[in-house]
């Protein structure tokens, strides 16, 4: 299946898809954060066919479920509204910040950083929610 990975913040959308195999998931794009966003999302799944949708879901620490928890599953019910494919929920914990430093630790510069991390951070969700799914498939 093809899919593609959200991570919803207050400014931007960071994208990312990956490959039918499932095998791996790269950035795809970035988009603003506003009242247009799920309707360029919903053809943009279109665009590229994805047959599923994850979006990270930021817990704390601790696990608990804050604010941008509350941003991210409002952002996935409004796209659910937009699309007939299925949307899943994925733990995003650290991602943003794992993408920041991967993106300085190659060098690159703050501002070309600021326009990719999203996209990157998506990545690495995607990424986790591939791999959890050949786990459960190779385990059951």
């Amino acid at each position: 299946m093809k899919f593609l990975a959200l991570d919803v913040g207050r400014k931007r959308i960071g994208v990312a898809s990956c490959d039918r195999l499932e095998m791996a998931a790269t950035p795809h794009s970035v988009i603003p954060a506003n009242r247009f966003a799920a309707q360029a999302i919903a053809d943009l799944i279109r665009r590229e066919e994805a047959e599923g949708v994850v979006i990270g879901l930021p817990l704390s620490l601790d696990g608990q479920e804050r604010e941008m928890c509350e941003m991210a599953r409002s952002f996935a019910e409004k796209l659910a509204g937009l699309v007939a494919v299925p949307i899943a929920m994925a733990d995003e914990r650290l991602t943003t910040k794992i993408a920041e430093q991967s993106l300085i630790e190659s060098g690159m510069r703050r501002e070309k950083r600021k326009e990719i991390r999203d996209a990157v951070s998506a990545a690495l969700i995607l990424q986790s929610f591939l791999d959890r799914r050949r786990f459960e498939k190779e385990n059951s």
